[in-house]
């Protein structure tokens, strides 16, 4: 059993320590706050897009610490969860890092190409494990999607959309700020550039057309080009001032023999979905019937996948340091051609 302390007692550290609730293979066994109500357990004022809203939580059998820095020096603890603000994830894994631990990083993994540098280079350096948190390829339709690429049943994957929009994010203090959150870029459409470089490798290069708020890109449409100039990849991400619909994602994805379509959008009377679909070029209209889960559950295997990377000192693919990396520089390349027109 792999032991975490999580620093960064949000929405997203709320969201991941329901998940070390359902694992069997991490316990959650310390966290830091600065916060002395969050601190004695009062998790009460934790709200997000998704999920129940946070509540009194049991500290009987928690460390609990006020700051990273004392929670480091633990020895009993193997591995740090970040859930902080992303312009401070660079720094926290470092610091815990170079105190002997592992280090699992909520996306995005640092705002800029330095920061994410300096994270992979501290990893290697001290021989540590810097694992990403990008839940996309563990979610229902997208992970069954990844696993059946690797399965190489249909063949290897030739193209494909991926569009992410939600409405203007209220919610997320100081979301256009390059130097605290990132923007849509860098803290949304992260999520499809992840997945495209599990999927298809790193573009070659790419063309991008969009609207700016300031500096920060609002809405892209991305063509990308590949080494194999066979692969033919499109995405639509950023925010729409809909709030009606503060949310959709969805995905076709081309394989040699085979395509695969799903669609979501939350409204404000509900939601919509079509649901996974395979289609294959001999004419069969397959429904795959997923596993029953919730979000929850998908945070639930990441942390699995974790857990497995630490004990076996080889970092799961979905969790791979340079996959994440290589996705933020993918959103910074791509704003600064937006900014340069």
């Amino acid at each position: 059993m792999v032991r975490v302390g999580l620093i960064g007692i949000g929405f997203m550290g709320w969201i991941h320590s329901l998940a070390y609730r359902r694992s069997t293979k991490a316990q959650l066994v310390a966290f830091a706050s600065q916060d002395p109500k969050k601190r004695a357990g009062d998790w009460r004022g934790i709200q997000g897009n998704f999920g129940p809203p946070g509540e009194q939580v049991s500290v009987e059998d928690l460390q609990v610490f006020d700051s990273l820095e004392a929670m480091v020096k633990s020895p009993d603890i193997d591995a740090i969860d970040i859930c902080l603000p992303p312009h401070l994830h660079a720094s926290a894994a470092i610091l815990a890092m170079e105190h002997d631990k592992d280090v699992f990083i909520e996306k995005p993994l640092a705002l800029t190409i330095d920061d994410c540098q300096r994270v992979q280079h501290t990893a290697q350096r001290l021989e540590r494990l810097a694992l990403v948190a990008h839940v996309l390829p563990y979610m229902g339709p997208f992970a069954y999607a990844t696993e059946l690429v690797q399965s190489g049943r249909f063949g290897r994957p030739v193209g494909g959309y991926f569009k992410r929009v939600i409405s203007d994010p209220t919610w997320i203090p100081d979301f256009y700020d390059p130097e605290k959150v990132g923007g849509p870029l860098v803290d949304l459409h992260v999520h499809d550039l992840h997945w495209i470089q599990l999927l298809f490798g790193k573009p070659r290069s790419f063309e991008a057309v969009g609207r700016m708020r300031g500096n920060v890109a609002k809405y892209v449409h991305v063509l990308y080009s590949f080494q194999d100039p066979d692969i033919a990849v499109a995405s639509s991400s950023g925010v729409i001032d809909g709030p009606a619909r503060p949310f959709t994602h969805a995905f076709e994805l081309h394989l040699e023999s085979a395509s695969l379509h799903f669609n979501f959008a939350a409204f404000s009377d509900g939601s919509e979905t079509m649901p996974l679909k395979i289609i294959t070029h001999d004419g069969q209209l397959i429904r795959p019937e997923l596993p029953s889960a919730d979000e929850i559950d998908a945070f639930r295997m990441e942390i699995d996948d974790m857990a497995d990377s630490i004990c076996s000192r080889q970092p799961a693919p979905r969790l791979d340091v340079q996959h994440a990396a290589g996705a933020v520089e993918l959103a910074l390349q791509i704003q600064e051609q937006l900014q340069s027109r």
